[in-house]
């Protein structure tokens, strides 16, 4: 298989260098940005605020903060850090300070992603570029090549249109289907931040007011 690949590769010509380049770059980006989504800026959520929720009712915030910073490179706990840390101060500086950080995350989150829906075009495009010119130079093979070579010619030819064919949708299916994942594990993130950073508000916020317990209530009911 391995020994077959390589011959693709050969015969398929110039233009599969592009081709492994793109693949190259698009599965160096697709596995760090899944290593991050999963890994790094991701966590339990909903478990994470049950905790939180807690704390907050207990009016524990020196605690919550402390579990926030247990978590560094989560996404959702660096919003709720925000929130957490002027809690003493007016309504309107949690929300923004919440808001605020929310924007910050967000670009940490979708950084480079979107690279891998254009790499995977690039990859297509070139393999159908070197299927048009492996076709160029099987119809010159017949139009001006002598008997001896034309065969030759022919055939080198045709290798080079399906050949890139193949490794320019070789290298752009993997790579549309890691963007897929990394998308929908990005999203699924920024959703949770934004879900539990207007809960957090919601408790900071009843908290001042006093009407911490009541808020619960209405929300468990």
């Amino acid at each position: 298989m391995f020994d077959r690949m390589i011959e693709m590769f050969q015969d398929g010509g110039t233009f599969m260098y592009p081709i492994l380049l793109v693949f190259v770059f698009a599965m160096a980006i697709a596995f760090e940005r899944l290593f991050y989504v999963t890994f790094r800026a991701n966590l339990n959520a909903t478990a994470f605020m049950a905790q939180i929720q807690k704390l907050i009712m207990a009016n524990n915030i020196d605690r919550a903060i402390k579990l926030c910073n247990a978590e560094p490179h989560a996404a959702l706990p660096r919003v709720v850090k925000a929130g957490l840390t002027r809690a003493n101060l007016a309504e309107k500086d949690i929300e923004n300070a919440v808001d605020e950080a929310t924007l910050e995350v967000g670009p940490m989150i979708s950084k480079r992603t979107g690279y891998l829906g254009m790499l995977a075009n690039v990859a297509t495009l070139i393999g159908l570029l070197g299927t048009i010119w492996g076709l160029v130079m099987a119809f010159e093979a017949v139009a001006k090549a002598s008997a001896e070579m034309k065969q030759t010619l022919l055939a080198q030819g045709i290798s080079v249109a399906m050949y890139t064919t193949a490794g320019g949708l070789m290298a752009a299916i993997p790579t549309m289907v890691l963007h897929s994942i990394v998308q929908n594990q990005s999203n699924r993130i920024l959703d949770d931040v934004d879900q539990y950073g207007l809960k957090t508000v919601n408790l900071l916020t009843a908290r001042r007011r006093g009407t911490l317990d009541q808020s619960n209530a209405a929300q468990q009911a």
